[in-house]
């Protein structure tokens, strides 16, 4: 086999590797976040709004590099379970902005625990997980930067 042919390997591609890690990373989520009535990309929405309740569409669609056809399904949802309620932005009618409700806020209590309960479910020592996690950022940081 040529060299060349060894880079055309599945298991020798990036793109896999993170495709890979990143579907399972998820799968640890889902029966943490089962009892909160939440699905990852929902949850991924809170975090953003627990930070910065009433975040336009625009900064969560940023935030989390989705496009408006796969956060409005999200939002709907999320709005659907009472959680969050959108607002036409008094500057600007075209700008939606979405706020968390009282239910939404409550659910930031029962998620705290989220974090700690996957760090468990991995079962990397902090120092490694700092370290993996040091690196995917950088990593993602390159590739924005090539991107752009």
């Amino acid at each position: 086999m040529a060299a060349s042919d060894e880079w055309l390997k599945l298991d020798n591609q990036l793109c896999f590797l993170l495709y890979g890690a990143s579907r399972a990373v998820t799968q640890l989520y889902q029966p943490l976040l089962e009892p909160l009535g939440l699905t990852y990309p929902q949850y991924l929405v809170l975090l953003v709004l627990w930070e910065d309740d009433g975040a336009s569409v625009r900064t969560l669609s940023e935030r989390l590099y989705l496009d408006s056809g796969t956060l409005t399904p999200l939002l709907s949802r999320l709005e659907s379970a009472g959680l969050v309620r959108r607002e036409r932005s008094a500057e600007d009618a075209r700008v939606v902005d979405i706020y968390l409700t009282a239910a939404g806020k409550k659910l930031k209590r029962a998620a705290r625990s989220v974090p700690e309960a996957l760090l468990c479910r991995l079962g990397l020592p902090m120092q490694e997980l700092a370290r993996v996690r040091g690196e995917l950022k950088r990593l993602f940081e390159l590739t924005k930067e090539k991107a752009s």
